[in-house]
């Protein structure tokens, strides 16, 4: 890490951290015969901003190399602090302005996005209307788009529109209460129209261009080693203090710790957990613990076959010890979690109340082999097929998630074989293609939402594949979920649509789309000189490195 002017070399212990209202981690005291078990662990969304230039920053992705730059055909750390969207995720998982200085309902159909007379692309050229018409269009047109469920309550004919020398009006046939967070992630990202229709096929890639108004401006990329940013000194927002971000990609979680330790690298996300300890005791820098929306699961793969049958779904999570996970597998980083939308998701909204009340109500999960087996016995699957669970190589979590579903299928009749697939293998699973799923009965993953509220996850799992159910590979479809969703969805009325998410809540959470083993949180590690990072999970979709500095 080069410098410019003086960097702190380390960060006061007694420093004000952005702490997260109302969240409770797992108590030390929850086991008292655990003696392992790790104290209470103070939750940061964000530490306080650079006060220092830096002239280089090394960031390691443990993700490994991007597919793509273009929102939503990836997702990973570089592509939210280059291109800015309409509104922006804070660290607390609030949703405030971005490009656009308002962006809201003006009537229960009509949405209105007024946009910052002052953003330019990073060539200098203005944010137009016209760009964002094009940049929703893209979305809402993609049957395939990560983010086209958002759009599918947007009127087909002429339902985007400039309306104003800054303005767009997007209408609806229903109103859409999940509209608005969505802008605050990638179904937000404003992309250049005229440089995303000259690059085709190759933009964002490593072979082509694209052209974004971030803090952030894309300098290189070099496949199979790194990307460069650089800053944006005419953002909108105030330049970055960082002037070279550059992103290397480890996905060996060994490796990238132990450059993390010897500091090769100054920071990344999502470290190793079982590195905790080495972490906790650096002289170079400091874990940061963050809340997050992320969970480990694993869910169906096909609409045959034995994990198409929520009752094994059902036995094979009554197999599993979650608090036994949670200190293996997370080392201590984690806590137990109900369904697969995770209570951050929903803390900073209206109805918060409602929402939480319907979730503790929820059955919280529980170790019960007897019940497994008569469930499994009850089931009529042949048990003399194995199931077959697929995850990606290199992964030491979920290699270990793996195993534990294996050994807990032992102990209740099943079989399950694991499938360790390598990097394009693995994400060809998530593609409309089925060949890639049809050899295997679940997936392990680690899945999150990147912006705030409810819906946008069970969607995935829940809906048809034309209500943006892209995920929905078991052919779920029960009448009444999807009724009581979409209700959800088109109240207006924040208390009325948390009562109608949590009618369908209760009937979805058994059939267990995706079976939850935890919440996880957002972990960080970061160099001693650097402070101003995001360490929330609200790091997936704003830019997080815009206040990275030296204190």
């Amino acid at each position: 890490m080069r410098t410019r002017g003086k960097v702190a070399a380390t960060v006061a212990a007694g420093v004000a951290l952005a702490m997260l209202a109302g969240c409770t981690p797992r108590d030390a005291d929850a086991n008292p015969t655990d003696e392992a078990a790790p104290g209470p662990i103070e939750l940061v969304t964000a530490l306080p901003a650079g006060t220092e230039e830096i002239d280089e920053v090394i960031w390691g992705l443990v993700e490994g190399e991007p597919r793509s730059l273009v929102p939503g055909l990836d997702y990973n750390f570089v592509q939210p602090n280059l291109c800015d969207s309409l509104l922006r995720v804070q660290p607390d998982f609030t949703v405030g302005p971005g490009i656009a200085e308002s962006a809201d309902w003006v009537d229960p159909v009509s949405f209105v996005i007024d946009l910052r007379p002052d953003v330019t692309f990073w060539d200098g050229t203005p944010v137009t209307p016209e760009d964002v018409v094009y940049t929703l269009e893209r979305h809402r047109t993609d049957v395939t788009s990560a983010f086209y469920g958002a759009f599918v309550l947007v009127a087909p004919e002429g339902g985007i529109s400039v309306t104003g020398e800054r303005q767009v009006t997007v209408r609806f046939v229903a109103p859409d209460s999940t509209f608005r967070d969505a802008l605050a992630g990638g179904s937000g990202a404003v992309l250049s129209k005229a440089v995303s229709e000259a690059q085709g096929a190759a933009l964002g890639t490593s072979g082509g261009e694209l052209m974004c108004a971030g803090p952030f401006s894309l300098e290189s990329w070099t496949p199979g080693s790194e990307i460069v940013l650089v800053a944006n000194e005419d953002y909108w927002d105030g330049a970055p203090l960082v002037k070279k971000l550059t992103f290397r990609f480890i996905p060996d979680g060994t490796t990238l710790t132990n450059a993390l330790l010897e500091g090769e690298v100054d920071g990344a996300f999502n470290v190793s957990p079982a590195s905790r300890d080495a972490f906790e005791s650096s002289d170079e820098g400091r874990l940061v613990v963050g809340p997050s929306t992320a969970s480990f699961s694993f869910g169906p793969t096909r609409d045959t076959g034995a994990g198409a049958n929520p009752q094994i779904r059902q036995a094979l999570s009554l197999a599993i010890d979650r608090e036994l996970y949670i200190s293996t597998v997370l080392n201590g980083l984690g806590q137990p979690q109900s369904t697969f939308v995770a209570p951050f998701s929903w803390s900073g909204a209206a109805a918060a109340e409602v929402y939480q009340a319907g979730y503790d109500a929820l059955a919280a999960p529980a170790v019960d082999l007897d019940a497994a087996r008569a469930l499994v016995e009850e089931s009529g699957e042949d048990t003399s097929v194995p199931l077959r669970i697929a995850i990606p190589a290199g992964s030491k979590e979920l290699s270990q998630t793996a195993a534990i579903i294996q050994s807990a299928a032992e102990q209740i009749g099943l079989t399950v074989e694991i499938d360790e697939r390598q990097a394009a293998d693995f994400a060809a699973i998530f593609l409309p293609d089925p060949g890639p799923r049809e050899s295997i009965d679940f997936v392990a993953t680690t899945g999150y939402t990147e912006t705030p509220g409810v819906l946008a996850y069970p969607q995935l799992f829940l809906l048809p594949p034309a209500m943006g159910g892209i995920f929905n590979w078991s052919g779920y479809a029960d009448p009444a979920v999807t009724a009581q969703l979409q209700a959800a969805r088109t109240t207006p009325d924040p208390v009325g649509a948390a009562e109608a998410y949590v009618g369908a809540q209760e009937i979805f959470a058994p059939d267990m789309l995706q079976v939850t083993l935890a919440g996880s949180y957002h972990t960080t590690f970061l160099n001693n000189a650097l402070t101003g990072v995001t360490t929330s999970v609200a790091a997936y979709s704003s830019p997080w490195a815009l206040r990275l500095g030296g204190e």
